[in-house]
């Protein structure tokens, strides 16, 4: 009987429990269950609902022994950047804000005011994002120094869904990379910019690489859901388990990970840290096996999954009041799927409006719709009445910005790209993949969907020795699942 492995993924907009197998030299996978992720309106900020998260992720837990599956190992995988704070008796302080949330704005004047953005790069090879954990832990020391005074440890999101699971605290390295505070090279805590950030140092231990075993469920979880098992780290950071999904063919390979970020980019061995890296806003993220991911984050479907949201009438922050936008449609007159959208799209395809996917105005707008439309108007352009041509521009505006941060990986690398690989839930968009293809001029591999989950079951896969290495488990990946090519014409 074949051992099952069970990956816990987290995104932005839902979580899954993917149990996987390896029969025959092939990976299976089988999802057990689903559940949405929420954010709520507290103290005045947009804060993630981490009961309901702990409540998913037990449901989940429950719905494998009710089928009859104990997995060898659990693996939890989420967005990176966000945290909570915890107390000397390991309780919470305060809120999980989200990362779009506005308390960050002016931040980085704070943080640049004690170390110049060129030194910050230039030891953490971290790109300026101003949700960055390093502003979110200025905004609470500006806020709520007194949560600070008062915590004994930070724990990224799934470190401490992890803790909760087993009672043990890992700070988990490509998650860690995320905030901004690891020296890329050391590869551990910079304790010279927590000095000089005023962090205390308590709050960042050791940090821990894939693959490293966190603990055997408590006993009172472990009764709960029905059954005992080991959690496992895999690459925490969602983006990190889903670069190790992609079945490259060959290291002149772009790597996407589409989902509601679009991460573009490759692995690297070394991080780059130079200054036009930095002007380019390339970001290091650390990945398994010290492996970096050099990539760039692109707004992704995120701007897709509002527009959709708010044409069907659809709050993502409960308690925030619902913007107004104007179009030839009402919200909640229709429910719009994804596929009716992309139908839209491709029936304005001559609307030539483009925006910069990457600008702070669609990190977290009031209303998505309202934002292209303002964008368009400000810069001359046609603005779109339709949903087709709404459409039409968001699409265009994500493919080029794919096109642009290819050739500036080009030009960072040296090295000439010759296939974008993209897994993840954005490569069953058939219609973006088609796009891409066109305005990159390159061959389009797309697949396996549940990339991250994949990633993640890798870690725990090879940890269980069901593949001798990364390499044995790529290899895997490609003879497992379909994998779409989509040529240019």
């Amino acid at each position: 009987m074949e051992n099952s492995y069970l990956a816990i993924d987290i995104g932005a907009s839902s979580g899954r429990h993917i149990l996987g197998r390896v029969v025959d030299g092939r990976m299976q996978l089988e999802e057990i269950h689903r559940f949405d992720n929420r954010q709520v309106r507290s103290g005045g900020h947009d804060c993630w609902d981490v009961d309901h998260l702990w409540q998913g992720i037990l449901d989940g837990l429950k719905a494998c022994k009710a089928k009859g599956v104990i997995p060898a190992t659990v693996g939890i995988d989420t967005w990176a950047v966000d945290f909570v704070l915890l107390d000397s008796a390991g309780k919470r302080l305060g809120d999980a804000v989200a990362y779009r949330d506005g308390r960050t704005a002016g931040m980085d004047e704070r943080v640049e005011a004690l170390i110049p953005p060129q030194s910050l790069y230039a030891k953490t090879g971290i790109q300026k994002q101003l949700f960055n954990t390093i502003y979110q832990l200025a905004a609470l020391q500006k806020e709520h120094p007194e949560q600070l005074e008062a915590a004994h440890s930070l724990l990224m999101i799934p470190d401490y869904f992890n803790y909760l699971l087993t009672g043990v605290q890992k700070q988990e390295y490509t998650n860690a990379t995320s905030t901004g505070l690891v020296n890329a090279v050391k590869k551990t805590w910079d304790r010279e910019l927590l000095d000089t950030l005023g962090l205390p140092r308590r709050l960042f231990g050791p940090l821990s690489m894939p693959g490293t075993v966190v603990g055997p469920l408590r006993e009172e979880i472990a009764k709960e859901v029905g059954f005992q098992t080991t959690v496992i780290l895999p690459a925490t950071h969602d983006t990190g388990s889903a670069f190790l999904a992609v079945p490259a063919r060959d290291d002149n390979a772009v790597y996407l990970s589409s989902g509601t970020w679009s991460l573009l980019g490759v692995e690297n061995r070394d991080p780059i840290t130079t200054e036009e890296s930095r002007r380019q806003n390339f970001t290091n993220e650390g990945g398994a096996w010290h492996r970096f991911r050099y990539l760039k984050n692109i707004m992704g479907l995120w701007m897709i999954q509002s527009i959709r949201r708010e044409l069907n009438g659809v709050d993502y922050v409960a308690g925030k009041e619902r913007a107004a936008w104007t179009l030839d449609v009402k919200a909640g007159e229709r429910q719009w799927s994804f596929p009716d959208l992309i139908a839209a799209a491709e029936s304005a395809a001559d609307f030539p409006s483009v925006v910069d996917a990457n600008d702070d105005a669609f990190l977290a707008p009031d209303s998505m719709i309202a934002a292209v439309q303002k964008a368009c108007a400000g810069s001359g352009q046609a603005v779109p009445r339709t949903v087709g041509e709404l459409m039409q521009c968001v699409y265009r505006s994500l493919t080029r910005c794919y096109r642009d941060a290819i050739a500036g990986l080009s030009a960072l690398t040296g090295r000439q790209y010759t296939s974008i690989n993209i897994v993840g839930g954005g490569c069953q968009d058939n219609y973006l993949n088609h796009m891409t293809a066109q305005v990159t001029g390159l061959p389009v591999y797309a697949g396996p969907v549940e990339g991250t989950a994949i990633g993640n079951l890798v870690i725990q896969m090879i940890h269980g020795g069901e593949f001798a290495d990364l390499a044995a488990a790529r290899h895997s990946i490609r003879e497992s699942f379909d994998i779409k090519e989509v040529l240019p014409q």
